[in-house]
């Protein structure tokens, strides 16, 4: 009897710590958008305004000076697409590296899960991704005279989003515990990032490279998650061995991320 009476009560414990996780991270999440913009006159409109003067920047220096190469894609779009994805991963993990340090306080005054404080990062950056969608909508409408073209295959974002949300989360949950022991980090991953993004096709072709850097590219994650996305936009289904590619690397980043946490978080307190 004690067993069968234990169980529901821990079951409705377990729900009632969900339901205040879930409050608790969106509370985050809303707090992340707001102070990326702070005191800004335009405020949350630079979550669309940022994407495009990049693309234009981008576009004027890629295509005037260096070529735009053998790209079939219209470039303005091909550009802001890459800039988009690469910086949803971007700015989830940067943002993410400092969060356990960042939120001191409520780590030792609150009984809330420490995924929250990472996975909280991961979702913000999944609403900025949203507001540079309406951004690369608006170029595409722009372009439609020069080509450009709406697919159906859009919708099927929704089908790739999950794949690169458990990419990001990942190595947010790795970052983030690596940076309580080893605060230098962060200046290190920001000149990883620089190289990581000239190593992505985010503004030039694949073809541009040699075939010994195109071997590096293809074991590069955001190629693949690129490449997916931009498929989407020109109309094309990837086929089912780039689903599956996708997700196993998703996946396999979140299940390494979750297992450095999780050895860590037992120190996290210590280090702080």
């Amino acid at each position: 009897m004690a067993k069968s009476t234990f169980a529901p009560k821990q079951i409705r414990a377990n729900g009632l710590q969900f339901k205040k996780s879930i409050v608790i991270m969106w509370a985050m999440v809303k707090k992340n958008i707001k102070n990326q913009y702070r005191r800004s006159v335009l405020g949350i409109l630079w979550t669309v305004l940022n994407p495009l003067l990049t693309m234009l920047v981008m576009a004027f220096v890629f295509s005037n000076i260096f070529g735009r190469g053998n790209i079939s894609m219209d470039y303005p779009v091909y550009v802001l697409s890459g800039n988009i994805v690469f910086s949803l991963m971007r700015t989830a993990t940067t943002m993410a590296l400092p969060c356990m340090v960042n939120n001191y306080d409520l780590l030792t005054k609150t009984r809330v899960p420490y995924f929250v404080f990472p996975a909280s990062n991961v979702v913000s950056s999944l609403v900025t991704f949203g507001f540079s969608l309406i951004a690369m909508i608006i170029v595409m409408l722009i372009r439609i005279p020069a080509g450009v073209q709406f697919h159906w295959t859009l919708f099927m974002i929704i089908v790739w989003l999950p794949a690169i949300f458990l990419f990001s989360l990942g190595l947010a949950l790795a970052l983030c515990s690596i940076y309580v022991r080893f605060r230098d980090i962060k200046h290190l991953y920001n000149v990883f990032l620089t190289l990581w993004m000239y190593l992505t096709p985010v503004f030039y072709a694949p073809s541009l490279l040699s075939d010994k850097v195109r071997t590096v590219l293809f074991v590069n994650p955001m190629y693949h998650y690129l490449n997916y996305f931009r498929d989407l936009i020109v109309g094309t289904v990837p086929g089912w061995q780039t689903h599956v590619l996708i997700y196993a690397i998703g996946i396999v980043t979140m299940l390494l991320g979750w297992l450095v946490f999780k050895s860590q978080r037992k120190s996290f307190i210590i280090y702080i």
